[in-house]
């Protein structure tokens, strides 16, 4: 690893890269310490406390939320609109054209209509997070210049990360936004580690040591099941073309455990976050509507029914989402144009329903495993007491991190082998 280390910034473009990328994390996390005026960060810390939801949308954002910063959204709304769009294809067939038969520029446009749709959503997401804060006392009264103002200002912060992981993704290396993402929850450690030191009591050590062993154990668990897949072998038919023979080559196609990746959990979150939000807006006055408001928040912040919901939103979305992102008749119809077929099964219809077959014997385990990866915090916080580190062992975050750290380690070794056979 350290002769690798070595060779990466001893490649000239390949230390460039790097570089380019800490710098603008350099930007991210300066963005993420500018505050929006008029805080109180008693009553901040209070509006953590009463709404946990929001500690959790705090630790995928990065930090920036508890510190109500210009980039207080992060990239929230620009992912908002890229699994709204995807949804969108399974209803309007031009968009699934777009988006899974089209080529480079057919995607490039699906892209900008998700572009486009960030913008008012990030608007519409800055102006209830801002009503709410208001409602709670966190902020002061926003006179209309004022709140038109901050609303622009977070919804630049939020175009602005979407620009630069942009940028990452194409000057750079790795997916731009999942780095962004990244930087912004490894962010948070230091932080946590000098709180957790600040708090230290000799009588916790069972309970760090506990922790420690239980945080080993998840990590592990993630990088199998994130690498875990099931190879379905493919065959090509032979085929001779001007005094040439093509094909008669085996391979396989992979099918992963976990094939929707983070997002059911980035989505089960979003929907969960919406009826408090809700709710907070109307049970501010009296009436029957503020007390149904009322209640709605109260039964939403009981822990056990957050944790429920929480994960039978993310087993059902992760079947949905590998609807929208893996279809087996598209599969196989690539496969029969390209002359590939699955030994034992018919091309065609056949070949689809096996794909089928196969997915919904394989996505329980996936759905399960995001399932309870989304509560762990919750359990693992009972069972030790400790709620610091808590992005080290469950939820969306650490599947980011292992996620974004394999496929950067992927791309990076693919340059360095790129230039060992260019040497050859």
């Amino acid at each position: 690893m350290f002769n690798k280390l070595i060779q990466i910034f001893k490649i000239r473009d390949l230390r460039n890269k790097i570089l380019f990328v800490l710098g603008v994390f350099v930007i991210f996390r300066i963005m993420a310490n500018i505050p929006i005026p008029g805080i109180d960060p008693g009553s901040l810390k209070d509006f953590f406390e009463k709404f946990q939801i929001f500690g959790l949308l705090n630790v995928f954002t990065g930090g920036t939320l508890d510190r109500l910063s210009i980039a207080m959204l992060g990239l929230g709304p620009y992912i908002t609109a890229v699994i709204i769009f995807q949804l969108l294809t399974m209803i309007f067939p031009q968009l699934e054209e777009m988006y899974k038969k089209g080529g480079e520029a057919e995607r490039q446009r699906f892209n900008q209509y998700c572009r486009i749709a960030t913008a008012p959503l990030a608007a519409l997401q800055a102006f209830g997070m801002l009503t709410l804060l208001q409602r709670q006392k966190v902020i002061g009264t926003l006179s209309p210049d004022l709140l038109l103002s901050s609303i622009v200002t977070i919804t630049a912060g939020t175009m602005l990360l979407m620009w630069l992981g942009e940028l990452i993704s194409e000057k750079g290396i790795g997916n731009g936004v999942s780095l962004l993402i990244f930087a912004g929850i490894v962010a948070m450690l230091p932080s946590n580690i000098f709180q957790s030191i600040v708090n230290w009591s000799p009588a916790q050590f069972p309970s760090y040591l506990m922790f420690f062993v239980m945080a080993l154990l998840i990590i592990t668990a993630v990088v199998i099941i994130n690498e875990g897949r099931r190879n379905v072998p493919v065959s090509y038919a032979k085929r001779v073309r001007g005094g040439r023979l093509y094909g008669g080559t085996s391979t396989y196609l992979p099918i992963n455990i976990n094939p929707a990746g983070v997002m059911p959990i980035i989505f089960a979150l979003s929907i969960l976050v919406l009826p408090s939000m809700i709710a907070n807006f109307l049970g501010g006055g009296e009436g029957v509507i503020a007390k149904i408001s009322q209640n709605v928040a109260v039964f939403f912040s009981n822990p056990t029914v957050y944790g429920i919901f929480y994960f039978l939103l993310v087993f059902v979305f992760t079947y949905f989402y590998t609807i929208v992102t893996f279809d087996p008749d598209t599969v196989s119809e690539n496969l029969k144009k390209m002359g590939g077929f699955i030994p034992g099964i018919r091309p065609g219809k056949s070949t689809a329903h096996y794909l089928n077959y196969l997915l919904n014997r394989i996505l329980p385990f996936g759905a399960l495993f995001l399932g309870v990866i989304a509560i762990l915090p919750s359990i693992v916080g009972g069972l030790t007491g400790i709620a610091t580190f808590r992005f080290l062992i469950g939820g969306t975050s650490v599947l980011i991190v292992v996620s974004v750290i394999l496929d950067t380690f992927k791309q990076i070794n693919a340059q360095l082998k790129m230039r060992e056979y260019e040497t050859l």
